[in-house]
C-alpha cells in the first residue's frame, strides 16, 4: 500500500506523495526521530505542517527551527495532563485528545491563550486496549460536556487502526469515523463541529484517503525509517 522511495531524496519523496494527493488532504510530515536537519529538507520540499509526539525532542527541534517561522506544529501523541501547558504553548494542532479529563485540563489553561489550538478528539472505533482514545459510546456520553469547552477549538476525530488489519477492515474503520463525524455535526453542538479527520498514516493512507480523510500523518514515507521502529507507527 505505501509508494516505494527507498534511498530517494527527502525532496523527490514529498513530490511523488503530494502527486496523489486531493487538494482537499492536508500532508502532515511526522518527524519524531528525525533530525533538525531533515525537518528543514522537507520544509524546503513545500511542506508547513510537522507533527511530533514528545514535547521535549519537539521543543529542541523547534528551537533549531525558529527561522522558519510559518511552520504549523502538529501534536499527534499521548499527552499527559501535566504536559498540557507545554503543549498548548508549542503547538497550533492537537490531534490526541483522547479523555474528557485531558479536554477540561486543556480548556482551563487555553482560556488564558489568545490563540489556542485546533483539537481532534481520539477515538477507538475498534477496540485497541493498547491505544488511548475514547471508546465511540463514551464519546457520545462525554460530547455535552466537551461541548462547554468554549476555549477549544474542537474540529474533528483522530483515529488510528489497530496495527495488521487487511484493507477491508481498515476502510471499514476509516468510513465508520467518517459517519461518526458525520453523526456528530448532525447532533447540532455549539463548539463543535466535525471539519477535520485525521487519519491514515505511511502503511494506509491511501486508504483513509478514500474513505474523507483530511488530515495524513506520514513519516517514514517521507523520512524512512526510523530507528528502533515499530510496524504500526507512523
Amino acid at each position: 500500500m505505501t509508494a516505494s522511495f527507498s534511498g530517494a531524496p527527502i525532496s523527490a519523496r514529498i513530490l511523488q506523495i503530494r502527486k496523489t494527493l486531493p487538494p482537499t488532504v492536508r500532508l502532515i510530515a511526522v518527524t519524531k526521530q528525525v533530525s533538525a536537519e531533515a525537518v528543514r529538507a522537507a520544509y524546503m520540499a513545500g511542506v508547513r505542517d510537522f507533527g511530533e509526539s514528545r514535547i521535549q525532542e519537539a521543543i529542541a527541534k523547534q528551537a533549531e527551527l525558529a527561522d522558519l517561522t510559518d511552520i504549523t506544529w502538529h501534536f499527534i501523541g499521548h499527552l499527559q495532563t501535566n504536559k498540557v501547558q507545554q503543549a498548548l504553548t508549542h503547538f497550533d494542532w492537537i490531534h490526541s485528545v483522547d479523555s474528557l479529563k485531558l479536554a477540561k485540563r486543556l480548556n482551563h489553561l487555553a482560556a488564558e491563550l489568545p490563540h489556542p489550538p485546533h483539537c481532534c478528539l481520539q477515538v477507538k472505533i475498534v477496540p485497541d486496549p493498547p491505544k488511548y482514545g475514547f471508546d465511540i459510546d463514551d464519546l457520545w456520553q462525554a460530547l455535552p460536556q466537551l461541548d462547554q469547552c468554549t476555549a477549544l477549538k474542537i474540529v474533528g476525530l483522530m483515529t488510528i487502526p489497530p496495527y495488521g488489519r487487511e484493507t477491508a477492515e481498515l476502510q471499514m474503520i476509516f468510513q465508520q469515523a467518517r459517519e461518526l463525524a458525520s453523526a456528530i455535526n448532525q447532533r447540532g453542538f455549539s463548539h463543535i463541529q466535525m471539519q477535520q479527520l485525521s487519519m491514515g498514516m505511511s502503511a494506509d493512507y491511501p486508504i483513509a484517503i478514500a474513505a474523507g480523510a483530511t488530515l495524513i500523518r506520514l513519516g517514514s514515507t517521507i523520512f524512512g525509517a526510523r530507528p528502533n521502529a515499530l510496524p504500526q507507527q507512523v
